[in-house]
């Protein structure tokens, strides 16, 4: 794990304004008026894993097979549900205590923020990561620090295989999108729940430290993961 010292960060959206014509959050009126906002959050210090959760990990806790040619692969194929369920195992079979309890409606699972055990990143504290110190999208040329469209070959990569960013933590910006805790605006949304940076999938324009994208909790794809924290360790 990373130590990573507290600070502020400035974030920033851009919110749909359309209507939702259906009350399951699946219709909206079709074309799209958007209205930017920042806003500004205290990162308390934390400890970040220095990769995303790979397949010989989440295997491991969760007593399932894998093959070897994949151990170093990102977890993919995973919900926001299965990462948090993977975060409170984590913890148990460390002597730890779960972060989360978790409920039926994942809007209402909660998170214990006084509690020792694995986690997800905050939207905030992922951001402040990310951007490490720097001030730009990205901290590095996208071809040094990220797996994107035009580099991947169609396909996920072993973790750390690219650059740091300059806290020393890879795969931040690239390789698989990286689910956090927050919910991404309820009202709006419902439970959807925010994921962060970029994938191998990606254009170049969709990697960086302010990409941000939503889904529902148990939404699934090739190209989306996650990393785990410690308040304290």
């Amino acid at each position: 794990m990373v130590s990573i010292k507290g600070g502020t960060i400035e974030l920033r959206d851009y919110i749909n304004m359309d209507k939702w014509l259906s009350s399951d959050y699946t219709l909206s009126n079709p074309g799209s008026v958007k209205k930017a906002i920042t806003w500004s959050e205290m990162i308390e210090p934390f400890h970040v894993m220095k990769y995303p959760v790979t397949q010989h990990l989440y295997h491991l806790v969760m007593h399932e097979e894998v093959e070897m040619s994949v151990d170093h692969l990102p977890m993919t194929e995973v919900s926001w549900i299965d990462s948090i369920i993977f975060c409170n195992k984590l913890s148990r079979m460390l002597g730890r205590t779960e972060c989360y309890t978790i409920t039926n409606e994942s809007e209402k699972t909660t998170y214990n923020k006084t509690a020792n055990g694995f986690r997800l990143l905050t939207d905030a504290e992922w951001q402040y990561t990310c951007k490490a110190g720097t001030m730009g999208y990205r901290y590095a040329k996208i071809d040094q620090i990220a797996w994107y469209q035009k580099n991947s070959n169609g396909s996920v990569h072993e973790v750390g295989q690219l650059l740091p960013n300059p806290w020393g933590i890879f795969d931040m910006i690239g390789n698989v999108w990286e689910w956090c805790w927050d919910l991404y605006d309820p009202e709006r949304y419902g439970n959807y729940r925010v994921f962060r940076g970029g994938s191998w999938a990606e254009v170049e324009n969709n990697c960086g430290s302010t990409s941000r994208r939503k889904s529902m909790p148990d939404f699934k794809i090739d190209d989306l993961g996650f990393r785990i924290a410690l308040t304290k360790l």
